[in-house]
């Protein structure tokens, strides 16, 4: 029987090298309702190694970067596999209420912005006690390169990588949006109003009786949006003490390149790394909206040329 194992797990090492040069484990935080569920991958070293810690994006996002938003191009997975043939530990995890992080769920009217600061803390502060990393880096895509950069303000760490990071605070992204589309000039200055008074703290009792408005500023999502607007990445960034890179995508079609641009422009000491080609899930897209879409689904295309290579050389230079 265990001649028959051997075999097995040899022809696994040969069929899927990062099987022979990484080893698995799972990580649980137990929190005051349920847990925070992640995965530790490892490289097979007696020595410490570094550690990245992958903070996912908006929407409900697993650990492998997926999503029931329709988005199956697992992004995290494949560049926490890359990181571990180079010798780079990473810790991802399901965010709070998502895949095996399910039970740690709460009511939205209870969610702000900085439960999920608090959780990130929560990762940092499990590495640096497990004594087993040379040095950690946090890396946040999308949304979650605002939440990694305040907790890497309180929490520090070696590294700071922005990945896919807007540079603007939500407020001045949403108007943005809004305004590109098809909608009344009464609703989009309705939006403007709404968000103007949730900056300044108030919770808005009354709405238009508007779809679009009802969706984007119904009650119990108010003292979330109240809180994320305290925060303007531009302005946090400079607040960031850690060794810092900033990564972007010339063909993302959710965050545009500028906001890399700007971001670099507002913390000089900040490497700025524009990856041609690259989207928002990491992939190499075309421009074109519906071909970009496409890669959102395709979890075989690989990382894009580079998107490794970059976080590689940041963490071995710490």
């Amino acid at each position: 029987m265990k001649t028959t194992l051997f075999i097995f797990l040899s022809f696994c090492s040969l069929l899927n090298p990062i099987f022979a040069q990484t080893h698995e484990e799972n990580v649980v935080l137990k929190q005051s309702k349920g847990v925070l569920d992640g995965t530790l991958l490892m490289p097979n070293s007696t020595k410490k190694v570094p550690v990245v810690l992958i903070v996912a994006g908006s929407g409900p996002t697993d650990r492998n970067g997926n999503s029931s938003l329709n988005v199956t191009a697992k992004s995290y997975q494949l560049l926490a596999e890359g990181l571990a043939k180079n010798g780079i530990a990473s810790l991802r995890y399901d965010k709070r209420g998502v895949g095996k992080s399910a039970s740690s769920m709460m009511k939205e009217s209870d969610l702000t912005f900085e439960t999920y600061i608090q959780d990130v803390q929560q990762w940092i502060d499990t590495l640096k006690k497990s004594n087993r990393f040379s040095k950690i880096t946090v890396l946040g895509h999308s949304e979650g390169s605002l939440l990694s950069m305040v907790a890497v303000q309180k929490s520090p760490v070696d590294g700071y990588i922005s990945l896919a990071g807007p540079a603007r605070g939500i407020d001045e992204i949403l108007n943005e949006q809004m305004a590109q589309q098809p909608l009344p000039d009464s609703v989009k200055n309705e939006v403007k109003r709404n968000l103007d008074k949730l900056k300044k703290g108030e919770t808005l009792p009354k709405l238009m009786q508007n779809m679009a408005i009802i969706m984007l500023f119904r009650p119990s999502i108010q003292p979330y949006m109240i809180s994320w607007l305290k925060y303007v990445p531009a302005e946090e960034i400079k607040k960031v003490k850690a060794k810092t890179l900033i990564i972007q995508g010339t063909t993302d079609i959710q965050v545009s390149e500028n906001e890399g641009k700007l971001l670099a422009a507002a913390q000089p000491k900040a490497k700025l790394l524009l990856i041609n080609g690259m989207n928002h899930v990491l992939k190499d897209a075309p421009a074109d909206r519906a071909e970009n879409i496409e890669t959102y689904t395709n979890p075989d295309l690989p990382l894009s040329k580079g998107m490794i290579e970059a976080v590689v050389k940041f963490v071995d230079r710490l």
